[in-house]
């Protein structure tokens, strides 16, 4: 298959991955596409949340669905009668497709089946892979594959797709940290709803998914927040409370969640007992935080006026890492090397 046509597939199995990063934690984030004998686009999919199917489970669903005509099972989100069903019917429509993954197909069975051994049993034609597995449990992917006659082209696009990978590295042995603020077009972060619905349905998602929330003690005192995911029916996780002082009404919401824990302490030693954190705050936040962050994600809302307050004289050089524009221009960054 043309290069150029790989590099196509595999710029849009990492953009699919993009949309969830961070939210198949424990799980890396990972994206899948469908190449049809011609070089054109069949399907995209993504993992989307852990213990669901892998990114190849819907993107060889959805491919199956188009080619076949074959609605049974076009919504599914059950992994394993995904596998089934299309070992059972796909009746040699496979044989012409090729797929482009951003991560190594995983060979073992866990929560999901292996997607190595559904995409040698439908007889997949060839397969370009960014990344292998750095999870030596779910690796050798590749020589399932291989094995079975199938092509695997590494390497393509990897830099991107190791980025990609990045928190599910550092999370296996590290905390993985990430500092979140939203933001108008005029730099201002304070007075008021910034974000749009879409992006507050993200962000709290996001906290979902994380360990631990870490604020600075002004802004529990400013804003009295509660630091829940109530906007997606999710999880609140514990709350580090970065401050001097310990002085705080306790009738602000954030104290009065069942089942969390919530400190109050002047330095971030706390963070190293968790895996995945979001840091929240303004400028103050922002410049003590810096050593313990790893990536920065900002929310940019197409609204100017209504605020004073911005991050300040603090002066960062980002690298951008995914850019995705819906009603707000969404940023994962880090610092440049």
């Amino acid at each position: 298959m043309d290069t150029s046509v790989a590099h196509h597939a595999m710029t849009l199995a990492l953009n699919a991955a993009w949309d969830y990063q961070l939210l198949t934690f424990p799980n890396p984030a990972v994206g899948a596409v469908c190449i049809g004998e011609y070089g054109e686009v069949l399907s995209i999919g993504a993992h989307k949340f852990a213990g669901g199917p892998h990114a190849e489970v819907y993107a060889l669903r959805d491919a199956y669905t188009l080619l076949s005509g074959d609605n049974t099972i076009a919504h599914s989100d059950d992994s394993h009668a995904i596998h089934d069903y299309l070992r059972a019917h796909h009746n040699g429509l496979f044989h012409s497709i090729s797929m482009a993954v951003t991560l190594e197909p995983c060979s073992h069975s866990g929560k999901t089946p292996s997607c190595a051994l559904l995409v040698r049993d439908l007889g997949i034609k060839e397969v370009f892979i960014a990344c292998m597995d750095p999870n030596p449990e779910a690796a050798n992917g590749r020589k399932v594959l291989e094995d079975s006659g199938i092509k695997c082209r590494f390497g393509v696009m990897e830099t991107e797709g190791k980025v990609l990978l990045e928190p599910f590295v550092q999370w296996q042995k590290n905390p993985f940290v990430f500092f979140k603020w939203a933001q108008r077009l005029d730099g201002t972060i304070d007075k008021g709803i910034i974000s749009s619905e879409s992006s507050r349905n993200h962000v709290h998602t996001l906290r979902d998914k994380c360990d631990l929330i870490v604020i600075g003690g002004n802004t529990v005192r400013s804003d009295r927040p509660t630091l829940d995911a109530r906007l997606v029916e999710g999880k609140a996780p514990d709350v580090l409370i970065y401050s001097q002082s310990s002085d705080f009404d306790r009738t602000i919401p954030l104290f009065s969640i069942p089942n969390r824990h919530v400190f109050i302490e002047p330095t971030f030693e706390r963070i190293k007992e968790y895996r995945l954190v979001m840091i929240e705050g303004g400028a103050g936040m922002f410049e003590a935080s810096r050593e313990v962050c790893d990536w920065h994600l900002s929310y940019i809302a197409p609204k100017i006026g209504g605020g004073s307050q911005t991050l300040g004289m603090v002066q960062e050089d980002f690298e951008v890492l995914s850019a995705k524009i819906t009603d707000n221009i969404i940023l994962w960054m880090k610092n440049k090397q």
